[in-house]
């Protein structure tokens, strides 16, 4: 496959690669803050919205699992896209999705209508997508050996929007009764404007696109030293770090998806406002996406897999203490779902690392769309499941049945590390 350099360059007279990566990394940042208050939207208030429609506990965990499935769809098409032309309009296209369908929750609140709510959740599902495929964008033009701080470089610029996302809950939401919007709605309006914000900072600024300069400077240096001088890795070994990759982040996302879901429909049912649950909703976004740059760090320096096994161990502490925690402690669910959140981060970073590691530029961006899609499923699954589970058992029995299956992590992790 011939793959086109960045506009206005050659192979023989490209931009400075370390000069593009720092621009690259500040237009992401920026859209990244943005995009970071679009994705609390559907965290904070999905579930009691589902909740609020439709009466039943049951099906809260329905609109994560939808937002979710959608973010699965659309990480297959912003990887192709991006693949094909560039991360430019891959990700853009990715937020105005997801602000389009940020758009269709408040119609469908306006007209209580269940069936357009769950359509329009799949379509929000494009934003979370887009927010998780743009840490790949950090990476691209990154050195071998700072590749999982350039990840969290982008990860932490999410923390700004997504602690304040909501916290904005309940303002948003008095905001919408103005304007004769269901107050649950509220919080989506914010990510409407979020999305198409991160959408148009990317449009316009995102120049030199990284993955494709990445590219012409591995042909420029192909043409120059030979094939074995681009680092690709070998077939065999990057097949076993995609499974290895993959695997962390998808058990980590599901577990961090199902408990997180439940926790404000949990509170909800014992007494507590909009404003705590989004307090705590807002310590654990902090606790995903603040921590990344020192996270980073800890994986370029101790290496993948010793931070990949600290994630499985974190995301037991998280379950254990989300079930014992008294239902009257705001602060200990706080503290409970911090811990999930960091468990995800390490997770995140270190699984995005080893995927970085071992898929070649020529296929790269294809695969990690392919990788999130998995992600995605594994939280649609872990959505809608929550909802059911805790129906039928309780919300303590579903975040201490997510910590042991976190555990899961440790067995291949150690395997993996043997082999090598």
């Amino acid at each position: 496959m011939t793959h086109t350099a960045p506009t206005g360059t050659t192979t023989d007279h490209i931009p400075d690669p370390d000069q593009a990566q720092r621009r690259v990394l500040r237009v992401l940042v920026a859209s990244q803050v943005f995009s970071g208050a679009g994705l609390a939207a559907g965290v904070t208030v999905g579930a009691l919205l589902a909740q609020d429609m439709l009466g039943s506990t049951s099906l809260a965990g329905l609109p994560s699992a939808l937002f979710t499935a959608g973010s699965a769809l659309a990480a297959v098409v912003v990887g192709r896209v991006s693949q094909a032309h560039g991360r430019r309009p891959g990700l853009a296209a990715g937020y105005l999705t997801g602000a389009v369908g940020s758009a269709g929750v408040i119609v469908a609140a306006v007209l209580d209508n269940p069936l357009l709510l769950f359509t329009a959740l799949f379509v929000y599902g494009a934003g979370t997508a887009t927010n998780l495929q743009a840490r790949y964008a950090g990476a691209d033009l990154a050195a071998p050996g700072h590749r999982a701080r350039a990840v969290s470089t982008v990860l932490v610029a999410t923390t700004l929007g997504g602690v304040a996302g909501p916290n904005l809950a309940a303002p948003t939401g008095t905001f919408a009764q103005h304007l004769g919007i269901p107050d649950l709605a509220g919080p989506f309006i914010l990510s409407g404007i979020a999305y198409a914000l991160a959408a148009l900072v990317l449009a316009l600024w995102l120049r030199p696109d990284p993955l494709l300069l990445a590219r012409a400077v591995a042909e420029r240096t192909e043409a120059h030293a030979g094939p074995a001088a681009t680092g690709d890795a070998a077939t065999g070994e990057g097949r076993g770090g995609v499974v290895l990759g993959a695997l962390v982040m998808v058990l980590t996302q599901l577990v961090m998806v199902a408990v997180m879901t439940m926790t404000p429909v949990h509170m909800h049912d014992h007494g507590h406002g909009t404003a705590a649950s989004g307090l705590v909703i807002a310590v654990h976004v902090g606790a995903m996406y603040l921590p990344s740059p020192l996270t980073g760090w800890f994986v370029d320096r101790y290496g993948r897999m010793k931070i990949a096994a600290a994630s499985g161990i974190t995301l037991l502490a998280a379950g254990v203490l989300a079930a014992t925690a008294p239902d009257d402690s705001v602060a200990l669910l706080a503290l409970a779902l911090a811990l999930l959140g960091l468990g995800w981060n390490f997770g995140l970073v270190s699984g995005t690392a080893i995927i970085t590691d071992t898929v070649p530029l020529a296929t790269r961006a294809k695969t990690q769309g392919t990788v999130d899609v998995s992600i995605a499923i594994a939280g649609a699954t872990g959505g809608m499941a929550s909802g059911i589970m805790v129906a039928a058992t309780s919300y303590p029995a579903l975040a201490l049945t997510g910590g042991v299956l976190s555990l899961a992590l440790l067995p291949v992790i150690a395997a993996t590390a043997h082999r090598r």
